[in-house]
């Protein structure tokens, strides 16, 4: 499936904002559809004239088509999904209703986010669990035999980013899935950069929890994200803390827990977001995933052939897959300053740094490294002369 030349000139009129800046950091973060756009005006229009409660109800069945939504976009159960107030909270979520103990095992990967691998490390120190990192295969990716010969009788979770902040990479997912469930051991994937860019099936990845954003790749409004939690082991986990959405006090001295993910949820929460962010994944199924993966892969491809052809440029990407992601260097030039010459053109590009990923960076010895990230509205063209603005100086 591919995106056509009329298709690409309805997404970018709904994108008005690429006429007049070229957006290649987090795929266009802040380029919000014109139809999502509307969604959250629409609703924040309603609360102002309506009261937030009333607003939420007259909403009813726009906030319940968040679930429906994204159980297609996942090929999950409605009933496995959550709205949560943002990707990092929805992972937190997650990882903190597990019932981790002194001695238990927790095998990642070196190009895990920094959020998460700070959790591992509070989680260490409080409950006393051990963290193994697994190396990476020649390609950068995580080592899949190696993963198999991490696993030990105290291994209880895998827990690893499907595309790394700090490259294209992407990690192969449905193989570590596959031997998480050969071992029988839980399998949390931050998937915060890959939904909206590929074509993500919960089901042939084979993970347990899932969590994501609404900002990058699905063009959603900023401070949403939503998490996947499978049927098979929802009713086994307990937030690590719940509201009267997501408990039911039974009497003076217990409490029921919400039936599936909902339990994860708030009941105070950004509901003209989470209005916007249905819309964001009924336009992103309305293009097609495999479509919208086909155009991401192929221009971020042009990008990187385009950047390693140019003098004292390098490209760092690693990964047997790539994604929309690419990440370079200029030599002469750092990443800071190539990040503010582009801007001053109307080039808009992101920092990867240390701080962000140190084990992965770190061993690389790598300081900080340019991040350009392509969308499906992207053209051929501007790709071209992003490549020769990055030429300059």
């Amino acid at each position: 499936m591919t995106i056509t030349d009329q298709a690409l000139a309805g997404l970018r009129a709904d994108t008005p904002a690429c006429e007049r800046v070229l957006h290649f950091n987090n795929a266009g973060a802040s380029l919000m559809p014109t139809p999502v756009y509307e969604a959250v005006v629409s609703h924040l229009s309603l609360e102002r004239d309506r009261g937030g409660y009333e607003a939420a109800e007259q909403a009813k069945d726009l906030l319940d088509s968040f679930y429906s939504v994204f159980s297609t976009l996942l090929r999950a159960a409605p009933a496995e999904i959550a709205y949560v107030e943002n990707a990092t909270r929805a992972w937190d979520m997650a990882f903190y209703s597990l019932p981790l103990r002194e001695g238990d095992r927790i095998i990642t990967h070196a190009s895990e986010y920094a959020s998460n691998y700070l959790a591992f490390l509070q989680t260490a120190k409080r409950r006393g669990v051990e963290i193994d990192i697994v190396p990476s295969d020649g390609s950068g990716q995580i080592d899949v035999d190696a993963l198999s010969r991490h696993m030990t009788p105290r291994t209880r979770l895998i827990a690893i980013t499907h595309i790394p902040t700090q490259g294209g990479l992407v990690n192969p997912a449905e193989a570590v899935g596959r031997i998480a469930r050969e071992h029988g051991v839980l399998y949390l994937l931050d998937a915060c950069q890959s939904i909206g860019q590929l074509d993500v099936d919960v089901t042939d990845i084979g993970c347990h929890l899932l969590s994501g954003t609404g900002r990058k790749f699905l063009r959603g409004p900023r401070g949403t994200g939503f998490l996947y939690v499978s049927n098979e082991i929802v009713e086994h986990l307990e937030p690590p803390f719940v509201d009267l959405h997501a408990a039911t006090w039974t009497d003076d001295s217990s409490f029921r827990l919400a039936a599936g993910a909902r339990r994860f949820e708030n009941w105070e929460s950004n509901v003209a977001g989470r209005i916007g962010l249905a819309a964001a994944g009924a336009y992103a199924l309305r293009i097609g995933l495999p479509a919208i993966q086909e155009r991401v892969t192929r221009l971020a491809d042009r990008l990187r052939d385009g950047l390693a052809n140019l003098r004292n440029v390098k490209v760092h990407d690693l990964g047997a897959r790539r994604c929309g992601i690419v990440t370079f260097d200029k030599e002469g030039e750092s990443p800071e300053h190539l990040a503010r010459r582009l801007a001053a053109r109307g080039m808009n590009i992101s920092v990867s740094t240390g701080e962000h990923a140190r084990l992965d960076l770190g061993a690389r010895r790598i300081a900080a490294l340019a991040r350009a990230s392509v969308h499906y509205f992207n053209t051929e063209a501007e790709v071209e002369a992003f490549c020769a603005a990055v030429a300059e100086f």
